[in-house]
This record gives structure tokens, C-alpha cells and sequence, in this order.
């Protein structure tokens, strides 16, 4: 093994995990990029400034995983926050950007960002996650991103009402949706990225336009200057270096819209073809939960054992988290944190009592105020989405 692939495999990362991840996530990389020493020296370094610690399951353009293990405080720090780009991080210059709003409104504007600043601030708590967290769970297999279970942080969000921005504009009657573009470019052949939000969600009083993220101006790898933020929907909505906000008066005809981001209208075998017909936009999260302590494999002597994590369901309010010792066969409520916003995860603990040696599944599911629970097999579709099956960790305990 030479230098290079030593570093590499040093990183959890083999040649052919690095293959397989090209081919799964259709990065702009190609095998003969892959295969020089130069390659693999510099995938296993620190590629990604600020974002050293996270997950590379993309390089062009940059798609970084959290380690669910550094996912530990209610708000996740910026250098921690996953990333996830359909086409390369946009540099913008602030002093030059505009941010253009028109279509279906009395009055188009060109906005500065001192313009939006200048506008009632509002800020937000946000879990945000990619639609395609946990893909790499699913069964069979799908291309895609894929994602583990750290594709998801919480931050808290701060910029002017998307609301207030249409009223400035005027929307007129036959506005019904708003279309929001960023400034980052299409790599190749692929569609410009662009999202779009049903009035009633684009002007709810939560829904933002952000210039800030956790009390700093917002990261450029996060959509400086401007990103949406459209709390409790699924983590495309957000789009990032926001330049472009359009009034329309029916759903976009973009890719993104019209085929990317949609769900089986019901259920569906696994494998099985969707028409396009039986699909609808996908929107707002699910319940779902993730154990971050203990971590996969830890080994404890007899005694107590805790075990902990984060649960969040989108729109709605977590109202017990449930953990299981003996695989599912009795269930104990853990003790839920303090912290409580609507649109952000909560915290969860408790402690088991573990005495008798031997190889433990540690379990837990989460309930939300509508009496969702997590499910103990997945809602298999298309595309990976939505994975939000119970989550389980297996320890060790010694003699």
C-alpha cells in the first residue's frame, strides 16, 4: 500500500468505497479523476476549509455529512452543519448582488441585502434536513446521495419575513406560488436548481429570508448572502445565495419541482415503479429520532448505560421519545430536554440498568403531536426519502 491510499484508508475511506460513492451519487467525477494517487492524497486531506470534521460523500459539488456523534447540542455549530449542493457553492459579492423580485406583483423590486436588513427581523430555530437522509439504509439499493443518518442540524435562523417582502411587491390575484433561485450554476446538462413554495407556506410569518446563521453572517457554503428557510419542509426548500423570487401562478415546470423532490401518493413494494402520475410534491418532514451516545459498538462494563439523542418531526412537536434495551420487547420513556421550538428538535436521555453480559440492540422512537410514530420498517419509494425508521445502536457489555 503506498502513501497515499495508507492515508486514505486511514480516513474510512477505501478505493472502493470511493468508487462506489462516484457512481451512487453521479458526482462530477470521473473514474480516471479517481484513480491517480493525487486523488486519493487529497480526498484524504482536509478538502473542505471549516468543514474538516464532516463526512465528504461528494466532492464537486460539495455534499458533507455530520458524524452523528459531533451532533451532541441542541444548535449545531456552523463548522458542523451538514452540507448539501446540487451544483457548485456560489460566490457572491455582496455589494453587487441584488435580490430581484417579480412575476405576478404590482411592483418588481431589486433588493440590497442593506435593504433587507433595514426590514422587521425575524428569527428562527430550524432542524433542517435533506429529503434523502438515510438513503443509504434502503432496500434495494437507489442512486442518490448517500446519506447515513447525519445529513440533518439544527441552527437558528435570522433575515427579514419573505412575507414582508411580498407586500413591498404586491402580489397580485393570480399568485399562487412563489419560485425562489439561487445564483449557483448548473453543472453540465443538469436543470437550473430552482424550488418553489404554495403561497400559504411563502407567507407564513416563519418563513424567512436569512442573512444570518446561529448569530454570524450567513456561511458562504450555506448560501451567503441570502437563503430561504421555510421551517419544518424538507431541507431543498432552503435554497441557498438567493437572487431570484418569483410570483407564479402555477407550480414551476423546472425539474425540481415537476420530477425531483416528489413522493408516492401511497404505498408502494419495494423496487416497484411509480407513475409519474401517482407522485405529489414532497413537503414537510416526518417524525424521526437519532441516537448519538452511545456510539455503534461501545463496550461497558455491567451497570448503567446511557443513552441519548435528538428526535424532530417538521411542523409538529416530539411528545415522547421511547427507548427499548431488549430489542423492542418492552419500551421505557426517556426524559425529554427543555428545549422547545417548534420547528427544531428536542433532546432526549435515560438510563438503562444493564447487569447480564452480552450484545445489546439499544433502540428508540419518537412520537409527534399528531400521533405519528416512527415505524419499525421503512416507507420504501423511488428516490430514498424520508427514512425515519426506529434508530438502533448495538453495545457490548463485559464481564
Amino acid at each position: 500500500m503506498n502513501k497515499n491510499e495508507s492515508r486514505v484508508s486511514q480516513s474510512g475511506l477505501s478505493r472502493r468505497q470511493l468508487l462506489l460513492g462516484a457512481a451512487r451519487t453521479g458526482a462530477a467525477i470521473t473514474l480516471s479523476q479517481i484513480l491517480p494517487n493525487e486523488f486519493a492524497e487529497a480526498f484524504a486531506q482536509n478538502v473542505v476549509k471549516g468543514k474538516e470534521k464532516l463526512i465528504v460523500r461528494s466532492l464537486r459539488p460539495e455534499d458533507l455529512e455530520t458524524p452523528v456523534g459531533l451532533l451532541n447540542t441542541w444548535i449545531t455549530p456552523n463548522d458542523l452543519f451538514y452540507v448539501r449542493h446540487h451544483a457548485y457553492a456560489a460566490k457572491v459579492n455582496a455589494s453587487e448582488w441584488k435580490l430581484v423580485v417579480d412575476g405576478e406583483v404590482n411592483s418588481s423590486l431589486s433588493l440590497t441585502l442593506d435593504d433587507l436588513k433595514k426590514m422587521p427581523k425575524a428569527s428562527v430555530t430550524v432542524t433542517l434536513e435533506c429529503a434523502g437522509n438515510g438513503r443509504a439504509f434502503f432496500d434495494p439499493p437507489m442512486p442518490g446521495i448517500q446519506w447515513e443518518k447525519g445529513a440533518v442540524g439544527t441552527a437558528k435562523f435570522t433575515g427579514a419575513r419573505l412575507a414582508d417582502v411580498l407586500k413591498k411587491a404586491g402580489v397580485k390575484p393570480a399568485g399562487r406560488y412563489v419560485a425562489l433561485n439561487g445564483a449557483d450554476k448548473p453543472v453540465g446538462k443538469q436543470p437550473d436548481f430552482i424550488r418553489n413554495l404554495p403561497m400559504a407556506k411563502a407567507v407564513h410569518p416563519d418563513t424567512i429570508l436569512a442573512y444570518e446563521m446561529n448569530g454570524e453572517p450567513l456561511p458562504q457554503i450555506h448560501g451567503f448572502p441570502l437563503r430561504a428557510i421555510a421551517p419544518g419542509w424538507e431541507g431543498a426548500y432552503a435554497v441557498k445565495w438567493l437572487a431570484h423570487v418569483q410570483v407564479i401562478d402555477k407550480e414551476h415546470e423546472g425539474f425540481f419541482v415537476k420530477t425531483a423532490y416528489r413522493y408516492p401518493k401511497t404505498q408502494v413494494a419495494p423496487g416497484a415503479a411509480v407513475p409519474p402520475e401517482n407522485m405529489e410534491p414532497l413537503t414537510g418532514l416526518v417524525v424521526k429520532s437519532f441516537i448519538n451516545a452511545p456510539a455503534e459498538g461501545a463496550s461497558f462494563k455491567p451497570g448503567k448505560v446511557k443513552i441519548g439523542g435528538f428526535a424532530w418531526a417538521g411542523e409538529s412537536f416530539i411528545t415522547k421519545v421511547e427507548v427499548s434495551s431488549d430489542n423492542g420487547s418492552t419500551w421505557k420513556l426517556a426524559k425529554l430536554g427543555k428545549e422547545r421550538e417548534r420547528y427544531a428538535w428536542q433532546s432526549f436521555e435515560y438510563e438503562f440498568t444493564i447487569t447480564k453480559p452480552g450484545s445489546y440492540l439499544l433502540m428508540a422512537r419518537a412520537t409527534d403531536d399528531k400521533g405519528n410514530v416512527q415505524p419499525v420498517a421503512p416507507h420504501w419509494n423511488p428516490s430514498g426519502y424520508l427514512w425515519n425508521v426506529i434508530d438502533k445502536v448495538r453495545i457490548n457489555v463485559e464481564a
